[in-house]
C-alpha cells in the first residue's frame, strides 16, 4: 500500500504561482509512475502531468506545458508541482497519484486514467 498526502494549495490571482507537495509513504518502491491529476466542479478528473520515477521522463497536458513543472525528491519521497502563471481555468482540486505502470508509455498523460493510489487532494483557486 502507498499513502499520498498533498499540501500547498491555496488561492491566488491570475498570473500567480503555487507549489504543491505530495508526501508519499508506505511501499513507494513498488511504484514507477507518479503524477498530478485535477478535478474542477462539474468536470471529469484529468491528468495534468506525470513522471516515470525510475528516471526523469516527464509528460504534461498541453494546457499546462511551459507553466507547470513536476519534480521529485527521491530521498525524501516527495513529489512536487510548481505552477506558474496560473489561470482561472486551473482552478480545481489537485490530486497526487502513484502506481506501477511497468512501461514509460503507460505513464504518459492520456494513458494513465485510473491511478491505483491517489491522495485526498488539495484545493487550488485562481481568481481573475
Amino acid at each position: 500500500q502507498v499513502q499520498l498526502q498533498e499540501s500547498g494549495g491555496g488561492s491566488v490571482q491570475s498570473g500567480g504561482s503555487l507549489k504543491l507537495s505530495c508526501a508519499a509513504s508506505g511501499d513507494v518502491s513498488s511504484t514507477d509512475c507518479m503524477g498530478w491529476f485535477r478535478q474542477a466542479p462539474g468536470r471529469e478528473r484529468e491528468d495534468v502531468t506525470t513522471m516515470w520515477t525510475p528516471g526523469t521522463r516527464t509528460w504534461y497536458r498541453a494546457s499546462v506545458k511551459g507553466r507547470f513543472t513536476i519534480s521529485q525528491d527521491k530521498a525524501r519521497k516527495i513529489l512536487y508541482l510548481q505552477m506558474n502563471n496560473l489561470e482561472p481555468n486551473d482552478t480545481a482540486t489537485y490530486y497526487c497519484a502513484a502506481e506501477k505502470r511497468a512501461l514509460p508509455l503507460y505513464c504518459t498523460t492520456g494513458w494513465w486514467k485510473t491511478p491505483k493510489y491517489i491522495g485526498r487532494g488539495t484545493q487550488v483557486t485562481v481568481s481573475s
